[in-house]
């Protein structure tokens, strides 16, 4: 999804968002509410449907319902108030910083940690963390956070600290221009890498998975083979779109399921005759094997290009190596 975004440079800092662009012109026939909850997929359809009653939404100059119907290529112009994170308490988490200015920071999340409090994770996520390193972040929505990874993904994330940053980090999103590759050891041994361009949307099913559906929205992951071990392979996955478990789903729509992962992955797989200290690692990795090891993007200040690298956590690092030695023995 592109919506032609330009956005303001003067944006207050007291918590107040400004965006603008222009209605692409797929969205035809949608509601206002749903057309704007898909391009900016940061705020809920709640939030804006309260922001269009209240005026702070322009369409072509003017304020509209949330049930006007669009036709695509109309002006959007949004001067709304950010809901606060205040009701979340700030705690003192560790985090791992790769780095911080006045407008961003970048961290490197470990495995197991949770973004967001939800249902059963009340405490002690990433946002209560952030909240506890720098107190301002409760002015803007989630926290900062403008990207997501699973609980048990680790790697690089990128969080906004004004509402300056988090408009054009949130655009930059949008328009694909943050680059992101992740660090995967999939079943199976890959003989090359490849692209999947292949939809995702909620299982027909199963409403906790996701899978590969007709009608699905568009996700395109492109993969290439960095190590392969004797029945896995290590491989880096470039992403154009961000959908749900994108990785995960379209992995396992090859029949290479992440090794370690819950929710999409079969039982792993054991390469023939290897010794009971790599079968234990495998058996015992209750994880996705899943990292985001880089990151690109454009500072959303100064436009300078920014590029990170994180190098795989301890006990997917260990993984790697048992495989690779395992593979180096029996040659």
């Amino acid at each position: 999804m592109n919506a032609n975004e330009s956005n303001n440079d003067t944006a207050p800092a007291d918590g107040t968002i400004c965006l603008d662009c222009t209605l692409p012109a797929e969205l035809a026939g949608q509601r206002l509410d749903q057309a704007l909850a898909t391009v900016y997929r940061e705020h809920s359809r709640v939030r804006i449907s309260g922001w269009i009653r209240n005026a702070e939404v322009l369409v072509n100059d003017r304020p509209a319902r949330p049930r006007d119907k669009v036709a695509g290529g109309e002006h959007i112009r949004i001067r709304a108030q950010l809901p606060a994170a205040t009701s979340l308490e700030p705690e003192a988490i560790p985090l791992a910083i790769v780095h911080e200015d006045d407008a961003i920071l970048v961290i490197n999340k470990p495995p197991g940690l949770v973004v967001h409090p939800g249902a059963g994770n009340p405490r002690h996520t990433l946002m209560n963390a952030l909240l506890g390193h720098d107190p301002a972040l409760a002015k803007l929505p989630r926290a900062g956070i403008v990207q997501r990874l699973d609980k048990d993904t680790s790697g690089l994330m990128v969080i906004a600290r004004t509402p300056t940053a988090h408009t054009r980090l949130v655009a930059e999103l949008q328009a694909r221009s943050i680059k992101r590759d992740y660090l995967a050891i999939v079943n199976g041994v890959l003989t090359a890498g490849g692209t999947v361009d292949a939809p995702i949307g909620r299982h027909p099913r199963q409403r906790t998975r996701m899978a590969v559906v007709t009608g699905g929205k568009p996700a395109v992951s492109h993969y290439r083979v960095v190590s392969r071990y004797r029945a896995h392979t290590l491989v880096r996955v470039s992403l154009e779109s961000g959908r749900t478990h994108q990785i995960r789903v379209h992995m396992a729509h090859l029949n290479h399921a992440v090794l370690g992962d819950p929710l999409y992955g079969p039982r792993p797989k054991l390469p023939r005759g290897a010794a009971e200290s790599l079968r234990s690692t495998i058996q015992g990795f209750r994880r996705q094997a899943l990292h985001a090891c880089a990151l690109g993007l454009a500072h959303p200040c100064s436009g300078e290009p920014l590029q990170f690298e994180a190098a795989m956590p301890d006990d997917m690092q260990d993984l790697a190596d048992r495989l690779a030695a395992d593979t180096r023995e029996h040659g």
